[in-house]
C-alpha cells in the first residue's frame, strides 16, 4: 500500500501556474509558478524572455521555482547564473522548488545561504548534493528520489527536514555533518542508506525510518543525546561513536555493533509496535519487512566496551561477544534470547545434549572439535575458533552480568558453559582438576543437574540395598547368650553375656524381609541416620560406603534444586 503522502494530487497550486500541457488525465497541467513579470515557468519561458531572466540572476539571489519541470539543461543554466565569480561555484540565496520535478539534478558544491525548500520534489533522475552546503533550514519533506540521491560530505547547518522522503534506490549521507536536528520521520529507503562517517552534531533523534535494505552508519558520530527508530534488513553501527546518552529502538534487523565506542549508556531494544510516521502519524510503511521476526538480532559485540551497553528484549543467538570487554558489566533485561545446545538425538550416538543456553562461540568450538559434534552448527571457513579458555572467559563475565541482574537461575547455564570450558581445557587446566569436574559432570552437571544426582542416588541406592541383601543382612539375627557357673551352696553368680557374630546368609536371600531391613539400612544412610539392624562384616562395609556417596548424591541435588529456582 502506498504511503499517503505519495498519493497524486489534481488539485491546483495554491500559486499562479503555467498550465502548460493539460490532458484529459491532468486538467491542471505543469505547476510551475510564473517568472516574475510572465505567464508561464521557467521550463515554458519563451527563449528571449528565459535569457532576460537568467541573465538578471547572480550569486545569492532568491527564486521561486515551484512546481517546474526541470530538465538537466535548464537546471545547469540556472546553476551557471547564480555562480559566484569568485569560485565558480553556484549560490542560491532563499530558494524554494516545492512540487518540482528534476531529470538529471547536479547540485554537487552548491552553497544554499538561506532557507531551501524541496517538498513534494519528485527527482527522476540522479540527485547529486555532493558537497553541497545548506546554511539555513532546508527541506525535502515527501520527496521522491528515483534513482541515486547523493548527499556525500554534505554540511546542513541549520534544521534538515525529510519528513516521508522516499528513496527507490540507495541513497549516500556519506560524511555528511547535521549541525542541527535532522527529522527522517516517515522516510522509506528501498535501497541502501549510508551514513558513513557522518556526524550529528545536535540531533536529538533518528527517525523513524524504514529501510528494506542495508542502513549503515559506520563511524558515524553523535556528539548529543540521540534516539535512533529504524526499521530495517540490517543496521549496522560498526564503529559508530556515541559522545553522550543514547537510545536504539529498531524493528526486525540484524545489527552489527562490532568496534562501536560508547562513552555514556546506550540502550539497544526491540519496537514492539510499528513506528509513527511523524508528523501526521501514519503508521511508518514497512513493506516487504512486514510478516518477519521482529526482534533485533545482534550479530557482534566484538570490540565493543559494553559497561555502558544495556540490551532489553533482543536476539542474541547468533552474537558474537569475541572480543568484547567488560562483559560483566553489561545489562542483559527482558526475554533476551541466546542460542541452545542441540537438543535432537543424534544418528550415530545414544545420548543428547543438555538443553541449554550457549554462546555461538560454542557452537564454533564443537562442530569444528571433532567428537560429539552432531548437532552443532558448522561455522563459516573465515570465522576463528575460540580456545576453550577463551570460551570460559566469556562465559564467566556473562554469568557475573546476569548475577549481578539477580538473574542468578538465568545465569546458572552459562556457569555449566564455563565448567565445560575448563573441562575441556588442556593447556591451561591441570589433568587433576578436568577429572574432578568430569566427576562434577557425570554425577550432577556440575551442580546443575538435579535429575542426574537424583538419578544416581536412586542407582546408588539400588546397588546398596542389593548388596546388603546378597551379603550384609546376617542368616539369622544373632541372639545373647549368658554364661557362667551356678555354685551348689549359693552365694554370687556371675555371668557373662555376649553375642554371637553375624552369619554370612545362605540360601535364598532375595525374600521381602530382607529387602526390608536392606531399605531402612539404607535410606538411613541417606540421611546419616543410625541403624540398630545387625549387619555382617561385608555388610558393614557397604553401608560405611553409602553414608558417604548416598548423601553426597543428594546433596548436590539440592543444590542443582536451588541453583535454578534461587533469586
Amino acid at each position: 500500500m502506498p504511503h499517503p503522502s505519495f498519493a497524486p494530487s489534481s488539485t491546483p497550486p495554491d500559486w499562479p501556474h503555467c498550465g502548460h500541457d493539460t490532458t484529459p488525465e491532468d486538467p491542471v497541467g505543469c505547476r510551475g509558478i510564473h517568472v516574475l513579470g510572465h505567464t508561464a515557468c521557467l521550463a515554458h519561458l519563451a527563449d528571449a524572455g528565459r535569457d532576460a531572466y537568467l541573465a538578471s540572476l547572480s550569486a545569492g539571489t532568491d527564486i521561486d521555482h515551484r512546481g517546474t519541470p526541470f530538465t538537466e539543461h535548464l537546471l545547469n543554466r540556472l546553476l551557471d547564473a547564480l555562480s559566484d565569480p569568485t569560485d565558480g561555484h553556484p549560490r542560491f540565496g532563499r530558494a524554494r522548488f516545492d512540487e518540482a520535478s528534476f531529470a538529471d539534478a547536479r547540485f554537487s558544491n552548491v552553497a544554499f545561504i538561506r532557507d531551501v525548500s524541496f517538498c513534494d520534489v519528485t527527482f527522476t533522475g540522479i540527485a547529486w548534493f555532493i558537497g553541497a552546503v545548506f546554511e539555513n533550514s532546508c527541506f525535502f519533506n515527501r520527496a521522491k528520489f528515483f534513482r541515486g540521491a547523493v548527499f556525500r560530505q554534505a554540511v546542513f547547518t541549520g534544521t534538515a527536514e525529510f519528513w516521508c522522503g522516499h528513496f527507490e534506490t540507495m541513497s549516500s549521507f556519506n560524511k555528511a555533518t547535521f549541525a542541527s536536528d535532522v527529522h527522517l520521520g516517515g522516510t522509506v529507503f528501498r535501497g541502501a542508506a549510508d551514513f558513513d562517517e557522518t556526524r550529528f552534531k545536535m540531533a536529538s533523534r533518528v527517525g523513524p525510518f524504514a529501510c528494506f535494505d542495508i542502513a549503515s552508519f559506520r563511524a558515524a558520530e553523535f556528539d548529543a543525546p540521540v534516539q535512533l527508530e529504524i526499521a530495517a534488513d540490517l543496521v549496522i553501527l560498526n564503529g559508530a561513536r556515541w559522545a553522550s546518552k543514547a537510545a536504539i529502538q529498531l524493528r526486525y534487523a540484524y545489527l552489527d555493533l562490532s568496534d562501536a565506542v560508547l562513552e555514556y549508556p546506550v540502550t539497544v531494544t526491540t519496537h514492539p509496535t510499528p513506528f509513527p510516521s511523524y508528523p501526521m502519524l501514519f503508521p511508518l510503511p514497512e513493506g516487504e519487512l512486514t510478516g518477519r521476526d521482529l526482534d533485533v538480532r545482534i550479530v557482534s559485540l566484538t570490540g565493543v566496551d559494553t559497561a555502558y551497553l544495556a540490551l532489553h528484549n533482543v536476539d542474541l543467538t547468533e552474537c558474537r561477544f569475541a572480543g568484547a570487554v567488560h562483559l560483566d558489566q553489561l545489562r542483559v533485561d527482558g526475554w533476551c534470547t541466546f542460542a541452545t545446545a542441540p537438543a535432537d538425538w543424534g544418528w550415530r550416538f545414544p545420548w543428547r545434549w543438555s538443553r541449554r543456553r550457549v554462546l555461538v562461540e560454542e557452537h564454533d568450538w564443537r562442530a569444528r572439535s571433532g567428537g560429539r559434534s552432531y548437532g552443532w552448527r558448522i561455522p563459516h571457513e573465515t570465522v576463528p575458533t575460540l580456545r576453550p579458555a577463551a570460551l570460559a572467559a566469556l562465559y564467566r563475565e556473562l554469568r557475573k552480568s546476569l548475577e549481578d541482574g539477580k538473574n542468578e537461575p538465568g545465569a546458572a547455564d552459562f556457569y555449566f558453559g564455563e565448567s565445560e570450558m575448563r573441562r575441556h581445557d588442556k593447556d591451561d587446566t591441570t589433568c587433576a582438576e578436568r577429572l574432578l569436574l568430569t566427576a562434577y559432570w557425570a554425577f550432577s552437571g556440575y551442580g546443575l543437574r538435579a535429575s542426574r544426582a537424583l538419578g544416581w542416588l536412586t542407582a546408588a541406592m539400588t546397588i546398596t540395598v542389593v548388596l546388603l541383601m546378597g551379603f550384609g543382612i546376617p542368616q539369622n539375627s544373632p541372639r545373647q547368650e549368658a554364661t557362667g557357673t551356678v555354685p551348689t551352696g549359693g552365694g554370687r553368680v556371675t555371668f557373662e553375656i555376649d553375642k554371637a557374630d553375624p552369619q554370612n546368609p545362605t540360601g535364598d536371600r532375595f525374600t521381602g524381609e530382607r529387602f526390608d531391613k536392606a531399605f531402612s539400612v539404607t535410606l538411613n544412610s541417606v540421611v546419616f541416620r543410625s541403624t540398630s539392624q545387625d549387619l555382617t562384616t561385608a555388610g558393614t562395609y557397604i553401608e560405611m560406603v553409602s553414608r558417604v556417596a548416598e548423601p553426597v548424591l543428594l546433596g548436590l541435588a539440592i543444590l542443582a534444586v536451588r541453583n535454578r529456582v534461587k533469586r
